[in-house]
């Protein structure tokens, strides 16, 4: 059963709109909290707008880290993972204990970059694959994350067969893995069908979107 928790956006006009839209997340944030936070291993689809994309990711990161205290493994294929790393320092989230598997655009091919698998491309999913197996097993725990961010980013590189071929891999590995999982997607940007496909595999999905 997939549980749906929507987050209910206002257009800022007024102060007391803005009042309420913030008690209401919060309250909606608090029910997810509960939902999972005695679960060890989930699988969560997390639809966002590009608006509050940034604000969702920090807030989910320090759910996992700051008050679960849970390492884990970012695949980032939106921002290199230097840039990710300032945002988590500048709101007091600890980055050292997160892999990064960087598959934005850069030269080099795959290379090892501090805390970081640099991949190359979004395009190369076979070595995001072995990079996600690769940095999971490095984490000496048993309670362990993986956030993928993002899947409507991978269907700008890949054909929307491969994308939906690769969401069934990536949710079977978090169910071997046994971990908590985070499947980010822009709502607006992403195929009705693999968002079909996505909360099909998902225990939970959360929808932060917000009105146009």
């Amino acid at each position: 059963m997939v549980f749906i928790l929507e987050y209910e956006s206002f257009i800022f006009i007024a102060l007391e709109l803005h009042i309420k839209k913030v008690v209401w997340m919060l309250e909606t944030k608090e029910t997810f909290r509960k939902e999972v936070s005695s679960l060890k291993d989930y699988i969560l689809l997390l639809t966002v707008d590009a608006k509050n994309y940034n604000e969702t990711t920090i807030d989910t990161l320090r759910f996992l880290i700051n008050e679960q205290h849970v390492p884990g493994v970012y695949v980032t294929l939106n921002k290199p993972f230097e840039v990710i790393q300032r945002n988590l320092q500048s709101n007091n989230i600890d980055p050292r204990i997160i892999i990064f598997i960087d598959a934005t655009s850069r030269p080099g091919g795959v290379k090892k970059i501090e805390n970081c698998l640099a991949i190359g491309s979004p395009e190369k999913l076979s070595d995001i694959s072995v990079a996600m197996d690769q940095a999971i097993n490095a984490l000496q725990t048993d309670d362990k994350f993986l956030i993928f961010d993002s899947i409507n980013t991978l269907s700008i590189f890949n054909k929307q067969a491969t994308v939906a071929r690769f969401i069934h891999f990536l949710a079977g590995k978090i169910r071997e893995w046994k971990i908590k999982g985070i499947i980010i997607t822009l709502e607006k940007e992403t195929e009705q069908s693999l968002l079909d496909e996505l909360t099909q595999f998902s225990d939970f999905r959360v929808d932060t979107g917000g009105e146009s």
